[in-house]
C-alpha cells in the first residue's frame, strides 16, 4: 500500500476511535471543559511517550527519552507523591508509526499528557490524535515550522494542545540562506528534501530567503526516505549548475547524498550544506573525512552553565556515556514545563487521589512564562512555541574532534528579533 494511503487509513482511523475516545463523561465534581482524570490513591500518574527509537534516528528518540528520565529523577520519579508510568510507543521516524503510537496511547483513559515526538512528520499525525482525545502533547525535538506557527500565523498543522521547547526552524533555513549568499558569496543555489514536511520546510524557507537576497534556486527537488541511490538527484544538481546543494535530511539519506556526492567529480567544488539532524555523533564516525568542509545549520546551543553541567554528570553517571547531542537538554526542559503544569492543576480529592482536569493542563502549559529552562528562558505563545529561535552555521573541519569539536566551529549565527 503506498505510503500515503497508509498515512491517510491511520488518520482515518484516529478519527474514528478518537471519535468515541474523545473526553468521556465528566467524573462527579468535574467542572473542567473537556474533562478530568481521575488518579486512584498510590495509582500512577500515566504519560504516554512517544519517540522515534528505531532505525538512524533513534539516537534522537532515545536522547529525548533520557532528557525526561532525567527530569523525573530529579523529581524522585514522582508527581504530587504518585509514581509515574509510562507507555513507551516506537514511532520509526513515520508519520504513519506517529499516527498509530498515539492511539495506543490514548485508548487509555487515564493517560495524562504525551511527551513527544522525535520527528516532526510523526508530531503531526499524532498531535492530530491527541487533539482529538483532548491531550496535550510537548516535544524537545521537533522543530519543523508546520507545526505551530508561521510568519505569526497559526500553522497547517497546528493542534490544540501541542507545544515544543526545540526552536521553531521557520528561521534556519532563512540562516543558511543567508550565510550562503551574503558569506560565501553563492548565487545559485539547489535544495534537496525527502518529501516530509519538516525537511520540505526548511528547504522552502532556504528557498525564499535565497531568492529575496537576489540568488536563484536552479533546481528543488525530493528524494525518497529508504533511497539509497542518489545519482540520479546528484546528476540534476551537477546539471543545474548550482553552486551549493542545501539538503536537510536525516541519516541514512543525508548520508548518502554526501557519500555519492563526494565521488562525483562534477560536484567537487560545489558546497555542501545540511542541517541539525546530521549534527550528530554517529553521523560524523558513519562519513568521517568526507563531511570535511560541509555546513550545517543548526539550533544555537544551550550557554554553559552549573546547572547544564550537573545534568551532563547525571547523565553519564546514568547512563554511562557521553551525550551524543544537546537535545536531551530540550526534552529535559519539555518534561520539566510538563511537570510543573501537571502539579499545578492536580487538585487532590477526599479519597486521597488526584483530578487532573484535561483543560486546565493545556492552559497551564500555555502560560508558561520565564521558566528558566538549561536550553534558555521559556515563553510558551498561544501557537505551542516556547523557546526563542536562534541558529548557527557550523563547518566541519576535523570529524576526530567530534560533535562537540563541530558545535564549537560557529562560522554565522542568526537570531531573528535580537
Amino acid at each position: 500500500m503506498p505510503r500515503k494511503k497508509i498515512i491517510r487509513c491511520a488518520l482515518l482511523l484516529a478519527a474514528l476511535i478518537c471519535g468515541a475516545c474523545s473526553p468521556s463523561p465528566a467524573p462527579k465534581d468535574c467542572t473542567d471543559a473537556i474533562g478530568c482524570v481521575e488518579i486512584a490513591p498510590g495509582a500512577p500518574v500515566k504519560l504516554g511517550v512517544i519517540q522515534s527509537l528505531s532505525g538512524k534516528v533513534a539516537t534522537l528518540g532515545t536522547e529525548q527519552l533520557r532528557g525526561l528520565e532525567l527530569a523525573l529523577d530529579k523529581r524522585g520519579k514522582a508527581l504530587r507523591g504518585h509514581p509515574v508510568a509510562l507507555n513507551i510507543q516506537d514511532t520509526g521516524c513515520a508519520p504513519e508509526g506517529g499516527a498509530n503510537a498515539a492511539l495506543k496511547v490514548v485508548a487509555d483513559a487515564q493517560t495524562v499528557a504525551i511527551f513527544g515526538t522525535t520527528c516532526s512528520g510523526d508530531g503531526a499525525t499524532a498531535a492530530e490524535v491527541m487533539s482529538k482525545a483532548g491531550l496535550v502533547m510537548i516535544s524537545g525535538n521537533n522543530s519543523a515550522p508546520f507545526l505551530t506557527s508561521l510568519g505569526g500565523k497559526r500553522a497547517p498543522k497546528w493542534q490544540a494542545g501541542y507545544l515544543r521547547t526545540a526552536p521553531n526552524e521557520e528561521s534556519a533555513g532563512p540562516a543558511a540562506a543567508r550565510f550562503a549568499y551574503e558569506k560565501l558569496g553563492i548565487r545559485k543555489a539547489a535544495t534537496i528534501n525527502d518529501g516530509d514536511i519538516y525537511t520540505q520546510g526548511l528547504a522552502s524557507g532556504f528557498r525564499q530567503e535565497f531568492e529575496k537576497l537576489g540568488g536563484a534556486i536552479v533546481l528543488d527537488t525530493a528524494v525518497n526516505k529508504a533511497d539509497t541511490n542518489m545519482g540520479p538527484v546528484l546528476t540534476a544538481v551537477q546539471n543545474s549548475g548550482a553552486e551549493l546543494v542545501f539538503f536537510p535530511l536525516f541519516q541514512p539519506e543525508g548520508n548518502n547524498v554526501l557519500l555519492q556526492a563526494r565521488k562525483m567529480k562534477g560536484l567537487g567544488k560545489v558546497v555542501l550544506m545540511s542541517d541539525g539532524s546530521l549534527i550528530e555523533s554517529s553521523f560524523i564516525e558513519s562519513v568521517k573525512d568526507a563531511a570535511v568542509g560541509m555546513y550545517f545549520v543548526g539550533p544555537t546551543p544551550p550557554a554553559q552553565s552549573p546547572e547544564l553541567e550537573a545534568l551532563a554528570g547525571a547523565y553519564k553517571a546514568r547512563y554511562a556515556e557521553t551525550p551524543p547531542t544537546s537535545y536531551y537538554v530540550s526534552a529535559y526542559d519539555a518534561a520539566e514545563i510538563l511537570f510543573d503544569a501537571i502539579e499545578k492543576v492536580a487538585v487532590a480529592t477526599p479519597e486521597g487521589g488526584l483530578r487532573i482536569g484535561r483543560q486546565a493542563l493545556r492552559d497551564a502549559l500555555y502560560a508558561t512564562k520565564g521558566k528558566k529552562g538549561l536550553s534558555g528562558t521559556m515563553q510558551c505563545n498561544e501557537f505551542g512555541d516556547c523557546a526563542a529561535q536562534s541558529f548557527n552555521v557550523l563547518r566541519l573541519d576535523n570529524p576526530a574532534a567530534g560533535v562537540e569539536g563541530l558545535k564549537r566551529n560557529v562560522v554565522f549565527t542568526y537570531a531573528p528579533g535580537k
